[in-house]
């Protein structure tokens, strides 16, 4: 049965401690009452730092077992548990805060920089020792801050603590994925050849255009990490990114073949022919028969 946390005060009682703040919190997981770890909803944004490997996590039915200095990250609405191994004792460090704190505050203008909290499990951060102590760091001012008396900044102190803290989680994603696949320009050479293959195949006919979840599915990767990567890379979309090789191979067949603009909406991958208009005309700022004819003249 998913229990769910309902404010800073329940989580609070979890690691035994009073709450200073209504909206934020910092937990120690070596001192935290095991029942926490059952499934349930925590209602609000956490980031939790495995110091240990005690146990098999768990979010929204996927499984992991994760080595020591893990980070994860999750959201209102995720259903987290702990399949604990009672061998090991907990470690680690949890901050959680709630959406309200986001609410007209500069930290909630800048939170859609903080994909991460939509990536897959399995794109979990696994920190270097040096990003640990960043990581740990960062809890250790923010719980600072929360046993600070308060004043009229400790809001604001509170949310460029958090801001820090998210930051470097950014940072240290995008260093474990390009150590994974070798830097971007790895991956677009990848990428470009992965969808020239799949566009001259046939099997857009068959399965319809490539889309930017097949894409990142090719690179084991979540579409919100996938299309991260690639807008930091290329200051475009994702899906932009698609869309333009997509019609890289349209202006290709319309030059080099005398297949009908039907035909070779059919061959991308479009199930409609006027979907296929209407794309290239944005994109190109011609119709496909206007483009055929003006670059026949050329």
């Amino acid at each position: 049965m998913t229990k769910t946390v309902k404010d800073i005060d329940e989580f609070n009682a979890y690691f035994r401690q009073s709450t200073t703040h209504p909206l934020v919190s910092v937990g120690d997981l070596s001192k935290v009452d095991l029942s926490i770890f059952e499934p349930q909803d925590f209602n609000m944004y956490c980031v939790v730092l495995m110091d240990g490997d005690f146990g098999i996590f768990t979010r929204d039915g996927k499984k992991i077992k994760y080595s020591e200095a893990t980070l994860f990250t999750f959201k209102p609405g995720q259903v987290v548990a702990l399949e604990l191994d009672y061998k090991a004792h907990p470690r680690g460090w949890i901050l959680a805060f709630r959406q309200e704190l986001l609410v007209k505050t500069g930290l909630g203008r800048d939170f859609y920089m903080f994909n991460f909290f939509s990536y897959d499990l399995l794109e979990a951060l696994t920190l270097s020792p040096m990003e640990r102590s960043i990581i740990l760091n960062c809890y250790a001012n923010i719980y600072a801050e929360l046993h600070t008396p308060a004043d009229n900044l400790t809001g604001h102190m509170l949310r460029l603590g958090i801001g820090q803290l998210l930051s470097y989680c950014k940072r240290f994603y995008e260093r474990q994925y390009f150590t994974q696949v070798g830097g971007f320009s790895n991956l677009l050479q990848r990428l470009d050849l992965l969808i020239d293959n799949y566009l001259s195949s046939g099997l857009p006919e068959q399965k319809g255009q490539p889309t930017v979840a097949w894409c990142a599915e090719q690179f084991n990767l979540s579409p919100n990490y996938f299309g991260d990567v690639v807008k930091r890379e290329l200051h475009i979309t994702a899906l932009e990114y698609v869309q333009g090789k997509i019609i890289d191979a349209a202006k290709t067949l319309l030059r080099e073949t005398n297949m009908s603009v039907s035909e070779i909406s059919e061959q991308l991958g479009f199930t409609y022919s006027n979907h296929f208009t209407r794309l290239f005309h944005k994109k190109v700022g011609y119709s496909p028969s206007r483009y055929r004819k003006v670059t026949a003249r050329k």
